[in-house]
């Protein structure tokens, strides 16, 4: 039988450079990698078992890359479409079962609080939605649409009859206004808050440090030191955050806190 002679490559500098890229690429797929070098090889004039020989390559697969670039150019080093495994569900299942999800476990009979991805699957197959389907099937449905009825957020009604008197004292020291007048320059807001009952603890060992193929050692006793309550506030306009430890709360470390606040907004806009 007579050979086929090898389809002659020849290369622009653009497509040089992009089949470069693509074939020393460590970020390529392999297979574009190889594909490229496949091309490369050719426009040197090496034919396709000497191609073969050298990259470890079926000389079909040299024979192929090669006629298909010289057809194509660099878009047909590219997999071609594919019409892939035919649906095992219709858009209309889909649907369903996506609809379901958006419902709430009560409205449908079903004792739960809230949806999970294995239990819409069982309910969808109960329905006669679809014969079978898996839990991973549904995760992928709900995905599509970005939908999680796993989760849930909560929210209070407002039921103070004065919420909007003192919203919106709150929301003028936010924009540095106070009855309708702009603050100064040595006027302070703060948000505060308070975490009590942290238990003062000390290891009765000093802590060892790592070495070679050794982890940070930490004694498994510890001393108690009682319950400190730690108050932190937030500066609102100048962006900084402070805070100190008080054996108890209440309105004298309250306004200590304060004290440290001002103390250090001023050091910092002399230090500015």
């Amino acid at each position: 039988m007579p050979v086929a002679t090898a389809c002659p490559i020849a290369l622009t500098a653009a497509e040089r450079v992009r089949l470069k890229k693509m074939a020393y690429g460590y970020k390529i797929e392999h297979r574009l990698r190889v594909r490229a070098q496949i091309v490369l090889h050719a426009a040197r004039g090496r034919s396709n078992a000497r191609i073969a020989r050298e990259t470890g390559l079926h000389l079909d697969t040299v024979r192929a890359w090669r006629g298909r670039f010289a057809h194509g150019g660099l878009p047909a080093l590219a997999d071609r479409k594919r019409s892939g495994r035919p649906a095992c569900f219709t858009p209309l299942q889909i649907a369903e079962a996506k609809a379901l999800a958006c419902q709430l476990p009560a409205e449908t009979g079903v004792p739960l609080s809230r949806w999970s991805c294995p239990e819409l699957a069982r309910e969808a197959m109960q329905r006669g939605t679809a014969t079978f389907v898996s839990a991973s099937t549904m995760r992928r449905w709900l995905a599509e649409d970005a939908l999680k009825p796993w989760q849930h957020r909560s929210w209070i009604f407002i039921t103070d009859p004065c919420f909007r008197t003192r919203a919106e004292r709150v929301l003028d020291l936010y924009a540095r206004t106070w009855e309708g007048q702009a603050l100064g320059e040595d006027e302070y807001v703060i948000s505060a808050d308070e975490k009590t009952s942290i238990q003062a603890r000390c290891r009765c060992h000093p802590t060892l440090a790592p070495g070679q193929a050794r982890a940070m050692r930490v004694n498994h006793t510890y001393g108690r030191g009682g319950a400190l309550a730690y108050l932190a506030a937030y500066d609102v306009h100048r962006a900084r955050v402070f805070g100190r430890c008080e054996p108890r709360t209440g309105i004298d470390p309250f306004t200590g806190l304060g004290n440290i606040g001002t103390a250090v907004g001023a050091e910092n806009d002399h230090g500015s």
